[in-house]
């Protein structure tokens, strides 16, 4: 069981990482820093957010609280990436903060009670919470996105108007296995 939930665990969290760097790709390097109104987050104060909060959450994780002493979270909501490269090297430090922990996890350390802000958590737990909180923001990058772009937005997942197709196809293939993602383009 243990081994399963970490193999899907992580093509959950390549499959959202992946949407955001989709995103990324449609994009000019303005659009990182356009805001809907001044209460609004650009992509760019999103994605510094999120990487302050992997960071926090996943460096010795096993050992540590996961809400770090050195993080200033309230900063994170700045405008301080300035450019698009420095935009993908705060997102990419992130993720690979976060993968190191998962690929740290196995069999022998997968009941590790871990804390966040002093509150007890499963492996289990804290990876789900930390799904459901990126994901959240992910989409947030990907509709932001698709307002800039408008017409010229390219679907990530199935697009508009192609769900009897791509179930069809689906279907076609008899029961089988795999990530639901896999027949995504």
């Amino acid at each position: 069981m243990e081994a399963e939930y970490l193999n899907s665990i992580k093509k959950q969290f390549q499959y959202y990482k992946s949407l955001g760097e989709r995103t990324f790709d449609q994009l000019d390097e303005r659009d990182f820093f356009w805001q809907y109104n001044d209460e609004s987050n650009s992509i760019a104060v999103i994605v510094n957010h999120l990487s302050g909060n992997m960071k926090s959450r996943w460096t010795d994780f096993l050992t540590a609280d996961g809400e770090k002493e050195w993080r200033n979270r309230d900063q994170e909501f700045e405008p301080f990436i300035k450019t698009k490269e420095d935009l993908l090297t705060k997102w990419n430090d992130g993720w690979a903060c976060l993968y190191e922990a998962l690929n740290s996890v196995n069999e022998s350390n997968f009941d590790a009670v871990i804390y966040i802000r002093n509150q007890s958590h499963s492996i289990l737990e804290a990876f789900n919470r930390q799904l459901g909180h990126y994901s959240y923001h992910i989409g947030q990058i990907v509709y932001i996105g698709r307002m800039i772009k408008g017409r010229e937005w390219k679907s990530l997942t199935i697009a508009k108007g192609e769900s009897n197709n791509f179930n069809k196809t689906k279907f076609s293939k008899g029961k089988h296995g795999g990530h639901f993602k896999d027949d995504i383009k």
